[in-house]
């Protein structure tokens, strides 16, 4: 069986040492964060997480949810009991507000504890990670009634969330939606319409579900102006909190999928169920976007966390397996064979895994301190700058970690040989789960042209030039430790090449919207190793001024500086070969007609 196990250090590191979030302790929610706090949050959860999360990973794949004859869903063997010690424990307390029953701790530490959940249990992590989505959509669009309503229950974990955009005809064009909302004299709305891929659309985890459905009132635009956002509970709230008649929304069958499948995945049928408007009438894709965004760091992070869970186990399984000798000479002369960990092809597959995940974990983790001073920095121009910064490689997170997130994933199961390809030793799943990460929240291609079709020139460019000013004042820096120069010099190139297809994009898309089409997936993945490359030579600074100081843990410290120079080395050139595959441009990718792509009999 797979095993799984916190990296703790790493996060402590990140976290206390590369953010340095102690020195945020001026602002709301850090003034507690501070680095034995951290340590003890992350060690208990870590704990948590491994010894009674992980350990039901199998059990929900093999297993999945089971949908009854009067429409019920009992998820998998040991989900129910753990979802109630994790919110017994308050697990899903630590970031939210101190006015809805939360510890309003910084996000940056939440989003630590949620990679854990996500490595141990994808599926079961996916329960309460919607749950936030809908509070934070609840908390910047919902009125005060509504908030009061259901947000404290959603917290305290009592109450799920879910979000409902996709019908069976549509997918990323929800302008195309359906779903129909009639309006009541008491202010409610009458919901009828079909929804489907909803993640945890109905279970017995909790005793009530929140449903947040995109829906379109009478007369409404037909375009995606149109729509509004509705809140749909499973039972109806009475007006002193307790629970109602069961609403009419229903779950019509559960998606037979290649992964997830410790979570529900419903087609929910609305039947004239009563909901109540969120937001103004046909901005519900606005306020969706709230949740649709929180949701796309969760994946992005999802797509790493698989990584590490494969990485780990595939590192525990290259120092046991022997096989061949290694190419210097025996390593181990007393066995018959040295151990496959010997070798150089397993060790660059190792490596890659090892920059990646480390290199991801600090982006997503330093993305989660731009959600915090984008709520809760002091000036306005500070929370501005870091909200334009999230939004900027918010796409990235998505697109960029999960793509390679997979690939990873499929390398560890690699190192297995054969053994990974049978079912027992667990890394198929690992590569199953990966795998939806690159499609929900809006598909990878649909993140390349976000980024490169709205936000590349949004504020007339000036978000992606401070994204590079931020980039070029950190290389300024490096380049006067003869430790991290090297490093500096290889990232400094890195993002020149992104300037240069920055430029070209300015220069070709105009004329041909298709080339920005053609190129802009090439370009987030441009951005994504920019970005990690960006996060190692902060990681390499703070690990070298670790060591300047005669840090204990010294071996942690050095093999920073080593995975530095190995992914300035090995995965900063390929920024250029990217950079030249989006300058060859749309021709001859769009030249064939529909005919020469249909198999000649």
């Amino acid at each position: 069986m797979p095993t799984y196990t916190a990296p703790n250090r790493d996060f402590r590191f990140v976290i206390n040492e590369m953010l340095d979030i102690e020195s945020y302790g001026n602002l709301p929610g850090f003034e507690n964060a501070a680095p034995d706090m951290v340590a003890s949050i992350l060690e208990e959860g870590g704990k948590f997480i491994s010894e009674v999360i992980a350990p039901l990973n199998q059990v929900g794949d093999q297993e999945g949810c089971t949908r009854h004859d009067d429409a019920s869903v009992t998820t998998p063997k040991g989900f129910k009991e753990a979802y109630e010690q994790y919110t017994e424990a308050g697990w899903g307390t630590l970031t939210q507000p101190e006015e809805f029953g939360g510890q309003n701790f910084p996000q940056v530490l939440g989003f630590a504890l949620k990679e854990m959940m996500s490595s141990a249990n994808q599926s079961f992590g996916m329960y309460p990670g919607l749950t936030n989505g809908a509070i934070e959509a609840l908390k910047a669009k919902g009125t005060p009634e509504q908030q009061s309503k259901y947000i404290p229950n959603m917290v305290a974990g009592t109450w799920a969330g879910t979000m409902n955009l996709t019908e069976p005809h549509c997918g990323t064009d929800l302008g195309m939606i359906r779903t129909k909302a009639e309006p009541q004299a008491d202010g409610s709305y009458l919901i009828t319409g079909t929804k489907i891929f909803i993640s945890a659309g109905e279970h017995d985890l909790t005793e009530n579900i929140i449903h947040l459905v995109l829906a379109k009132t009478p007369g409404a635009p037909e375009s995606s102006k149109g729509i509004s956002l509705f809140v749909v509970p499973k039972f109806l709230v009475n007006d002193d909190g307790s629970l109602g008649e069961r609403n009419g929304v229903s779950c019509g069958s559960i998606e037979h999928k290649m992964g997830i499948h410790g979570n529900a995945t419903c087609v929910l049928n609305y039947d004239a169920a009563t909901g109540w408007m969120v937001g103004e009438e046909n901005k519900g894709l606005a306020a969706m976007f709230i949740m649709m965004n929180e949701a796309r760091l969760g994946t992005g992070m999802q797509g790493y966390a698989q990584a590490e869970a494969a990485y780990q186990n595939a590192v525990a399984y290259a120092l046991d397996r022997r096989q061949g000798r290694a190419l210097t000479g025996p390593a181990n002369p007393d066995e018959r064979a040295d151990p496959i960990f010997v070798h150089p092809d397993i060790r660059r597959m190792l490596m890659d895994a090892k920059v990646f995940t480390e290199g991801s974990r600090a982006f997503c983790l330093w993305s989660a301190l731009q959600a915090d001073l984008a709520e809760k920095a002091q000036t306005e121009e500070e929370r501005e700058a870091a909200h334009d910064m999230l939004s900027l490689v918010t796409p990235v997170i998505k697109g960029y970690t999960t793509d390679k997130g997979f690939e990873t994933a499929t390398n560890m199961q690699q190192v297995f040989g054969g053994h990974g390809y049978i079912e027992e030793w667990g890394m198929s799943q690992f590569v199953r789960d990966a795998r939806i990460a690159q499609i929900y929240e809006g598909a990878n291609g649909i993140q390349a042209m976000d980024l490169c079709g709205r936000k590349l020139g949004h504020k007339g460019g000036a978000m992606v030039q401070s994204f590079f000013t931020m980039i070029e004042e950190e290389i300024a820096s490096a380049k006067e430790n003869a430790e991290l120069a090297d490093l500096a010099t290889r990232l400094e190139k890195a993002l020149g090449e992104q300037k240069a297809a920055t430029g070209w994009f300015m220069q070709n898309a105009m004329a041909n919207p298709n080339n920005l089409g053609a190129g802009a997936y090439n370009y987030m993945h441009i951005m994504g190793i920019v970005s990690l490359g960006f996060m190692w030579l902060k990681m390499a600074k703070a690990a070298d001024a670790k060591l300047a100081e005669g840090a204990e843990d010294k071996a942690f410290y050095e093999a920073k500086l080593v995975s530095a120079r190995y992914y300035g080395e090995r995965v900063l050139p390929d920024a250029g070969a990217l950079r030249r595959k989006l300058e060859a441009g749309s021709e001859n990718m769009m030249a064939l007609n529909e005919d020469a792509f249909q198999t000649a009999a």
